[in-house]
């Protein structure tokens, strides 16, 4: 599943980090916590250097909490902390602000030194697409200032945004790498829906998530939809999934467009169960 997809506007958008970072004093980094790993875009670290970072894992309420804590302690780093939090719930997003000052703790102090009191700290916020970057910024700014939406690619343009507790914030849009190499990289990315699935063919993609999910979580499989064992093909599994669904048209044949559908989006909403698709 080599995939392909790097739309003109990801192409101005990777250019127009490298120029705005100039203009900020550090960046926050969205990524999926449960795919911290195929969420992490690999141009935003060679884009944003040394630059003083923090990586939120939003989502958490839907990922392993004791996988997120691993990945917590995995990715902090001297100028890179980790926070988990729920951007729609707003859970976490509290200790944003003093983690912040605390790594740009000496710059402030030369600032202060200089006679400057109110200090506002300006940082990008940046992210691969759908991974909650508009849903994020909206709760910073308590309003609806920033587009939102359940489909990748719904912020186009650079926008600053200002908060009540000295901090402005740079949205830019989300962007992914040219082409991801790694199947699994590329499957994650799909279950969780930061490729759009219009390129995606879903039935092969909820074939490969029974797949996935009899590996990882077959307890989880199982129990939402009331399979009283698992069997080693995940296409026998998809079968009686759908069969319990009432997903059959005449014929009695598996109607696998509609059960596609369903998997996936109870997937994405957390309804089979708290999962982590990566460990570190």
């Amino acid at each position: 599943m080599a995939i392909n997809w790097f739309p003109g506007h990801m192409v101005k958008t990777k250019r127009a980090i490298k120029e705005n970072l100039t203009l900020v004093d550090a960046v926050i980094e969205i990524r999926d916590a449960r795919i911290p790993r195929a969420s992490a875009n690999p141009e935003i670290d060679s884009l944003c250097g040394n630059k003083p970072r923090i990586i939120l894992l939003n989502k958490s309420d839907l990922s392993d909490k004791n996988i997120t804590r691993a990945w917590m302690n995995s990715l902090t780093k001297e100028n890179v902390r980790v926070i988990e939090i729920n951007s729609l719930k707003g859970e976490g997003i509290k200790q944003i602000k003093p983690i912040l000052l605390d790594l740009l703790k000496e710059k402030h102090e030369r600032l202060k030194a200089k006679g400057l009191v109110n200090i506002v700290t300006r940082v990008m916020v940046v992210g691969i697409p759908n991974v909650g970057k508009s849903t994020f910024i909206n709760k910073m700014a308590k309003n609806n200032i920033a587009k939102t939406g359940d489909r990748p690619g719904v912020t186009k343009t650079k926008q600053w945004i200002k908060t009540s507790i000295g901090i402005e914030l740079m949205d830019t849009p989300g962007i992914l790498w040219p082409k991801f190499e790694d199947e699994d990289v590329a499957l994650n990315l799909a279950f969780t829906g930061a490729i759009k699935d219009e390129i995606m063919d879903t039935e092969e993609l909820a074939f490969k998530l029974v797949e996935r999910l009899m590996n990882i979580k077959p307890d989880a499989l199982a129990t939402r939809y009331k399979l009283d064992s698992l069997d080693e093909d995940p296409l026998v599994n998809l079968d009686n999934i759908a069969r319990k669904r009432g997903c059959i048209i005449s014929g009695g044949n598996i109607d696998y467009n509609r059960i596609s559908a369903i998997l996936l989006d109870e997937f994405r909403g957390g309804k089979i169960g708290n999962i982590t698709l990566e460990r570190p």
